[in-house]
């Protein structure tokens, strides 16, 4: 643990900026798994809707930093692609 003041309160914003980047990362999974879902379910209607919100989360993420900007391009380009090749 560190001694200095400035270095402890470092490692508290440290640790509190890891738990909201973490939150955030995992509302990004779980957007990226509902159009997974929904594009196993079948129905290509839904899935461009859900893709749709994903989209919107998958772009504030980005904008944050928690991932980079092109893998967000390249999570929306794959889903979008994968709803495109549909029945």
């Amino acid at each position: 643990m560190a001694n200095i003041a400035s270095a402890r309160k470092r490692a508290r914003q440290a640790a509190k900026r890891n738990l909201h980047n973490a939150s955030l990362r995992s509302r990004l999974r779980t957007a990226i798994k509902s159009v997974r879902k929904a594009i196993l379910a079948g129905d290509k209607a839904a899935a461009a809707k859900t893709l749709q919100s994903a989209q919107s989360v998958i772009d504030r993420i980005a904008d944050k930093k928690i991932v980079h900007k092109n893998a967000a391009s390249r999570h929306k380009a794959r889903l979008s692609a994968a709803i495109k090749s549909m029945g």
